[in-house]
């Protein structure tokens, strides 16, 4: 009996321990990460102020993308594969990511938002938290695996901050590294981290907490609207699927045309430029988020999440930095505003739909979609982005932004199938 007693002081005595260590090391780590996020948010917001004030500044997008490879080239990080390495991270023991990603991904980022690069920041993210993350961990002596959890704490973080959904960056690195496999025991340092993060960026008045797109028109979801919500999720996972493909391609076939990565970015900054002159407006460069807002009120024209595509791909298949789940909720909310058109359907609810449609598609990540659905239009629409949700990652099948993302768990059996995604 008293052995039990002290086994069960013992086990106690080690959770308790390692709340406390977690909830200090998480939110130390956290805010600090959230003061990165903040200064990079401000750094993006200004640069793209630059840009649209000076729009021939696109000009000089070659010169930006000479710099951005050079600096890799300097730092021995050419053949750093962004976030498909940080997936390698958490699941491996032999790679880490090193102290310089942090500065090289949020300087290249900013360079690629200043010329007018069609990318997203969320890669950023990723990639500079988990590189502070390592650090700390080599600083505090981790081991192995704790070295793992304050990795994926710190992605969170990051995400939190700039994204402004604490839940869904609670979340979102648990789900994306192993489809069908989410690491608990990372979930106290990702809840104290995210939340530390999203606090700093309150204070530094980057985020608000309220939600920033309104969904208003909210169709009664036991009627025919819940069918047509089934027609856009199919429509969000062949986007997704395609966007996927694309890219991956696009990256395959500009490495074989272009092995020389100088002359592969200036190829791709060449094309984003004739594209920009020839369609006359600034909207698919950067990251778009003025488009994203305007298709929750005015439909989208059915060809612009496909230009959002070619611009993307253009600009990180060629080497410029970012990355690519802004542009895919362009791609979600532009497509879904034009669907509501064909439906016959709300346009706001039908942006917000599309956007966590696609987002679902490319991650396969669906709880964290429904997270970040709640986060930024509110619960009014929570039906209907379940049924897209569900219904996107379903139809989806095994295409991913990542190709380091492993699908661990069959999406139609209950079957263990551990394959790579496409």
């Amino acid at each position: 009996m008293n052995e039990k007693l002290k086994e069960m002081r013992e086990a106690w005595k080690n959770l308790y321990g390692s709340l406390f260590k977690w909830i200090v090391l998480s939110g130390v780590i956290g805010s600090l990460i959230g003061l990165i996020a903040s200064g990079f948010s401000y750094a993006i917001v200004w640069a793209t102020s630059f840009r649209q004030a000076n729009p021939m500044i696109i000009l000089g997008l070659p010169l930006g993308g000479l710099l951005i490879v050079w600096l890799y080239k300097i730092t021995g990080q050419e053949k750093n594969s962004g976030t498909n390495l940080v997936l390698t991270v958490v699941r491996s023991d032999e790679e880490e990511v090193p102290g310089w990603v942090t500065p090289l991904i949020l300087i290249s980022t900013a360079i690629t938002h200043l010329f007018g690069g069609s990318s997203g920041r969320e890669g950023a993210a990723l990639q500079f938290g988990a590189s502070v993350g390592n650090v700390c961990a080599k600083y505090l002596h981790l081991n192995e695996s704790d070295k793992k959890i304050i990795i994926l704490a710190s992605m969170s973080a990051a995400f939190s901050a700039l994204f402004g959904t604490p839940m869904a960056a609670v979340v979102f690195p648990m789900e994306v590294i192993s489809v069908g496999v989410m690491y608990y025991a990372a979930l106290v340092p990702c809840v104290f981290s995210a939340f530390a993060a999203q606090g700093i960026a309150l204070l530094l008045k980057v985020r608000t907490v309220t939600p920033p797109y309104l969904v208003e028109s909210v169709p009664n979801f036991y009627s025919v609207d819940s069918i047509k919500a089934i027609i856009l999720a199919i429509a969000c996972a062949l986007a997704g699927a395609l966007f996927c493909i694309v890219l991956h391609n696009g990256e395959h076939y500009l490495k074989k045309w272009f092995p020389n990565p100088y002359v592969r970015v200036v190829a791709g900054a060449a094309g984003v430029i004739i594209l920009y002159f020839a369609l006359r407006t600034d909207a698919y460069l950067g990251l778009g988020t003025g488009v994203i807002q305007a298709s929750f009120k005015e439909t989208a024209g059915p060809q612009m999440f496909l230009l959002k595509m070619l611009f993307t791909v253009l600009t990180l298949c060629a080497g410029f930095k970012g990355g690519e789940i802004v542009p895919s909720l362009f791609i979600g909310a532009t497509l879904g505003s034009f669907m509501s058109t064909i439906l016959a359907a709300p346009t706001d609810i039908c942006a917000a739909c599309g956007m966590v449609g696609v987002f679902c598609a490319v991650t396969n990540s669906p709880i964290t979609s429904l997270l970040i659905a709640a986060e930024l239009f509110g619960f009014n629409g929570m039906p209907f982005y379940c049924i897209v949700v569900a219904v996107s990652y379903l139809l989806s099948g095994y295409y991913s932004l990542y190709k380091e993302q492993k699908i661990v768990y069959s999406k139609t059996e209950n079957k263990y199938v551990d394959k790579h995604t496409k």
